[in-house]
């Protein structure tokens, strides 16, 4: 019997030490995994943060000679003459903030009134479905392709209204270029304008709808205010991509290193501009001068986002105000 009891304490203890040891193994896999995840949530912010940091570093550096040389009067001169070494880049800036701008202000109206169709009226319909596919299937057309459709559709479109406005029928542009530019950020601002539509709560717009508010008035009092926020993290988004492309405009825009006298004069852009001469400029005060140009279309890009967050951040609801 004693012996039975024996046996009996010895598998136990034994079952018990297994036990324990798968304990201790998955606790140990736990930590490696947990350790490797805390890692990597920790090494990612900051790999993303050197991966700018170097990209910055390297064309500061590598601008350093023109810097040097032309200083702050880089910055408000029109010149870019090559073969005299003179080079200034306020046509290009003035070039890019207008042709963005354009782009901006034809593309929003159509974009809220996307987001509105596709959040609001017909938010789970056959045609939302399909309109958000045409919408997705435009935001990966390539560049060049948007740029040969304006070749051949919007420069002769763009003529024939500039010959009805009495201005020289150019076709090419500044205005085209906005225009072309406004149809390829259309996608970007629109999809996370409905997104964040379709989350504004049912309790807010029924709430509307039971003080007997119409349709519209619940659009304008709640829904628009609501998702204001994430309306203008769409456009920051759009204008972005507006601000950086580079083969679409170059095509339409007119490649001209000078002021633009109107909005429909051709003009050039930062981006068009190193497009068309970095692989000219092999060396010298030429090359440093496109990378300053690049540096300061980095900048503005920079400015221009941490201006729209901090307007986010005073548009989101419940923000201080």
């Amino acid at each position: 019997m004693n012996e039975i009891m024996t046996e009996n304490e010895a598998v136990c203890e034994s079952n018990v030490i297994v036990e324990r040891v798968d304990i201790r193994r998955n606790y140990l896999r736990m930590s490696i995994s947990e350790l490797l995840f805390k890692t990597t949530v920790i090494l990612s912010p900051l790999i993303s943060f050197g991966i700018v940091a170097a990209i910055f570093l390297t064309l500061l550096v590598s601008s350093i000679p023109t810097i040097q040389k032309f200083g702050f009067h880089f910055l408000i001169s029109t010149d870019w003459d090559p073969v005299a070494g003179q080079f200034g880049a306020l046509t290009f800036i003035i070039g890019t903030l207008l042709s963005t701008m354009i782009a901006v202000l034809i593309s929003v109206p159509f974009s809220i009134s996307i987001a509105l169709l596709l959040g609001e009226y017909y938010s789970r319909s056959f045609v939302a479905i399909v309109i958000r596919r045409i919408i997705d299937i435009m935001a990966g057309i390539p560049s060049v392709i948007y740029g040969f459709w304006a070749l051949f559709f919007l420069v002769p479109a763009v003529r024939q209204l500039e010959m009805a406005l009495g201005v020289p029928p150019y076709g090419i542009g500044i205005f085209t270029s906005g225009l072309i530019l406004s149809i390829m950020i259309i996608p970007y601002s629109s999809s996370l304008a409905i997104e964040v539509i379709k989350m504004v709560p049912s309790d807010l717009k029924n709430g509307a709808y039971a003080l007997s508010a119409t349709r519209f008035e619940v659009i304008k009092a709640v829904v628009i205010p609501y998702a204001s926020s994430g309306i203008i993290a769409g456009i920051i988004l759009a204008l972005g991509r507006a601000l950086g492309e580079t083969m679409a405009v170059t095509m339409v825009i007119g490649n001209a290193n000078t002021l633009p006298d109107s909005i429909f004069s051709p003009g050039n852009t930062m981006a068009s501009l190193i497009a068309n001469e970095f692989t000219e400029a092999s060396r010298g005060i030429h090359l440093t001068a496109l990378i300053e140009i690049g540096l300061i279309l980095m900048i503005i890009s920079a400015l221009l986002n941490f201006a729209g967050r901090e307007l986010i951040h005073h548009l989101a609801p419940g923000a201080k105000r």
